[in-house]
């Protein structure tokens, strides 16, 4: 490969992981908007209240706006500047995301000559991120349906995965070089099962999310220390499943620390795994017991899906790794 071949690549890669980023960074706007109850705050799509830069005082738009949006079907719209610019902003972040897909797909016709999977997978990125972009417009256009929102996160853990292993197929000889050491039999298949629960529950999640939703309307978004009362019986199997994922998690943690012959990478991967289950657990409880505090329900939906993504890498750079001693032909 050449100097500039070389410089392609890397500037691929750097464009995958800033664009992986983003998909977060879209992620934890997407929680502040949920929480604060800014889902609403721009009622049409892609405009915001008919504008393309939404109005900051309710004199700027029409005196029978309220009239005009209960015609398209939003009884009680009322504007809200905050909620509005909240809600604005999180679409801004969506749109330069979509910018940045658009950048990795186009970057990506270098592997055209070495492996064209990279390409499709990264064009399918594309391709899936501007279905996500008009799932987000059927969300809003569904007055906030909670299947809607539900489907709507579940493509966003697609489109990270799919991102994940785009870039780590673009590094197979970088990640076939780490070494796993000897790794349990049941590594792989507990990691696997661990993905799966991961899965369940960020469902549960979704419907204890759905559910408290509904009861911060009910609440006027206020006294949230008495949202808890409202709680469905999900919300106690939600809680009670994160000691199965704590203790399965700290065991994946465990066995790839306690491998001498296992990489830092694959080590310090576990910790930074078993490190965010905590921190989403601490969030979950914190959301229990201290009446709901507005920063943790985001942070609480950002380390779920951060879980999935880093225990998804974990499988790629494990299968991708050299199972064996380091004392033996690797070094």
């Amino acid at each position: 490969m050449n100097d500039m071949d070389h410089q392609a690549v890397l500037r691929f890669r750097r464009l995958g992981a800033l664009t992986i980023f983003a998909v977060y960074l879209v992620i934890l706007a997407g929680g502040i908007v949920r929480a604060s109850g800014a889902g609403m705050g721009c009622p049409d799509w892609p405009t915001c209240f008919g504008q393309w830069i939404p109005p900051t005082h309710e004199s700027q738009l029409p005196a029978n706006y309220h009239e005009i949006y209960a015609q398209r079907g939003y009884l009680n719209t009322e504007f809200n500047p905050v909620k509005t610019w909240t809600e604005f902003t999180n679409r801004l972040i969506g749109a330069a995301t979509g910018l940045l897909f658009l950048l990795t797909a186009w970057s990506s016709r270098i592997f055209l000559k070495t492996d064209k999977s990279i390409f499709y997978l990264a064009v399918g990125c594309l391709l899936l991120i501007g279905f996500q972009g008009w799932l987000g417009s059927s969300v809003v256009a569904s007055n906030l349906k909670p299947i809607m929102i539900t489907v709507h996160m579940w493509v966003a853990l697609l489109i990270v995965a799919l991102m994940i292993y785009t870039i780590a197929r673009s590094q197979r000889d970088f990640l076939g070089q780490l070494v796993a050491g000897r790794l349990s039999g049941q590594f792989s298949p507990v990691l696997l099962a661990a993905m799966a629960m991961t899965l369940v529950q960020v469902t549960m999640g979704t419907q204890v999310r759905e559910a408290v939703d509904f009861i911060a309307n009910n609440h006027g978004y206020i006294d949230r220390q008495y949202w808890r009362d409202d709680f469905p019986m999900i919300f106690y199997a939600h809680r009670s499943f994160s000691a199965v994922i704590l203790f399965t998690h700290l065991w994946l943690a465990w066995q790839l620390r306690k491998s001498g012959e296992t990489c830092a990478l694959l080590r310090w991967t576990g910790v930074v795994l078993a490190s965010l289950v905590v921190v989403a657990i601490l969030a979950g409880v914190s959301l229990d017991r201290l009446g709901m505090p507005p920063f943790a329900q985001p942070v609480h939906l950002l380390m779920a899906n951060l879980i999935f993504g880093v225990q998804f890498f974990l499988f790629i750079a494990v299968s991708y790794a050299v199972n064996v001693p380091v004392s033996s032909n690797r070094q």
